[in-house]
């Protein structure tokens, strides 16, 4: 076997519900997978140094950065993008309070915070506080809204949802 063949893999993972397997480099980043393989650009890159939260995607429903994760790390796991939030091509209500608190603006930033709100909303066992909401996204990064709109609209969807509610839809929104 060269050394050509040793540095492919196939990997299949299950990305926005829909089954994928492909042959990619052993050293791909699973943002380039998405946005070059995939063309699912919604998953920004800037830092790639999981400094800046761009690039959060949710792999097994657990925030991950993926400008450093692995595509072969990915293999047979369930991956969610910002793409795969609308429901039924509409914006999901998160999305729907984003634009209502105006939580964007350049919108660079908005799929990683999108996506780090959505583990918080989907995990919590309790009602969650503007604090916690705040800690869970203190590394995603924003030059442009002041962070305020961000953490408003994450508020208003948390005190939207019960414990309950979410038990009831398995964790999807």
């Amino acid at each position: 076997m060269s050394i050509e063949e040793l540095a492919v893999v196939d990997i299949s993972l299950t990305v926005n519900d829909v089954v994928v397997a492909r042959t990619v480099a052993a050293r791909t980043l699973l943002a380039d997978f998405l946005r070059e393989d995939l063309g699912l650009t919604g998953t920004k890159v800037s830092c790639e140094l999981q400094v800046c939260g761009v690039c959060t995607v949710l792999v097994d429903d657990r925030p991950v950065s993926a400008c450093t994760f692995l595509a072969v790390d990915a293999d047979g796991a369930a991956v969610r993008t910002v793409e795969g939030l609308a429901e039924g091509g509409a914006p999901n209500r998160l999305q729907e309070a984003f634009v209502d608190h105006h939580a964007l603006q350049c919108g660079f930033c908005t799929p990683g915070f999108l996506m780090m709100s959505t583990a918080l909303l989907e995990s919590a066992e309790q009602p969650l506080d503007r604090e916690q909401i705040v800690e869970h996204l203190e590394g995603n990064l924003c030059r442009c809204t002041g962070y305020l709109p961000i953490i408003d609209a994450v508020c208003e969807v948390a005190a939207e949802l019960s414990p309950c509610a979410r038990r009831r839809t398995g964790g999807q929104r």
